[in-house]
């Protein structure tokens, strides 16, 4: 049985490695710098990807190899198994941010680990936004005001170049609110992702002055909603 929980506990570190590997060589492949690296680093990434790929695939122990106790049951029904990762865009908030940040690109990733590891793992990456700004990434029940229940997840930070990203481990695929109104709890499920300028005066070349603060920070004064998963209506984009 120690073995047994070994192999778990090694297969699934090995399984975050690989699928964040993969996700990075995903993104690398449409990044046109990337371009210009040389036949080695090229061949590497392909290597890492196809590793990558092929350890996905495996199972999470050696139970899930080759059933309890060692044995099998080829005709029993079996449930496909979702895929290790989802990635989806997020678009402007709104025509006044799409217009101030024509070229931004905004990815999530999550890696499906809450299973074997009690956590997913979510990441959030962009680029071309506002240099040197702060916004906070919320999981919200709607993608579009008034956004129902939400979470404060993480706070995302761009560097100089209108670059950033942030890493998050906790229930991102299962997440939900849960509240009581008028005596009986009610489940809200949190299937969606927006962030907002952190601090409202970040927001004033895109939106004007004298827009009225947002309770979404912290510190209860954020900007206006930057970039949403809207574009996943009506679906959600997390299941």
């Amino acid at each position: 049985m120690e073995k047994i929980r070994d192999y778990r506990t090694d297969s699934t570190k090995w399984r975050r490695r690989v699928l964040t590997l993969l996700a990075a060589a995903k993104a690398a492949a449409t990044n046109p710098v990337r371009t210009q690296e040389s036949k080695g680093m090229k061949r590497r990434s392909f290597v890492l990807a196809t590793i990558a790929t092929a350890f996905a695939l495996l199972p999470f122990s050696y139970y899930g190899l080759v059933g309890a106790h060692g044995s099998t049951k080829p005709n029993s029904a079996q449930t496909p198994a979702a895929e290790p990762m989802i990635q989806f865009n997020l678009v402007p908030a709104a025509d006044a941010i799409a217009n101030c940040f024509p070229n931004a690109t905004v990815k999530v990733t999550v890696l499906r680990t809450a299973d074997e590891e009690g956590t997913d793992t979510f990441t959030l990456s962009a680029k071309r936004l506002r240099p040197n700004t702060s916004f906070a990434v919320f999981l919200t029940e709607l993608p579009v005001a008034p956004f129902g229940a939400v979470q404060y997840l993480a706070d995302l930070h761009t560097n100089a170049g209108g670059r950033g990203s942030v890493e998050v481990n906790a229930i991102i695929e299962e997440a939900f609110s849960s509240q009581v109104v008028n005596g009986q709890r009610f489940r809200k499920e949190l299937k969606h992702v927006v962030f907002w300028f952190a601090d409202p005066a970040d927001a004033v070349d895109c939106i004007g002055p004298g827009a009225a603060p947002t309770p979404f920070d912290g510190d209860g004064e954020a900007g206006p909603a930057a970039f949403s998963s809207k574009n996943a209506l009506p679906g959600a984009p997390l299941p």
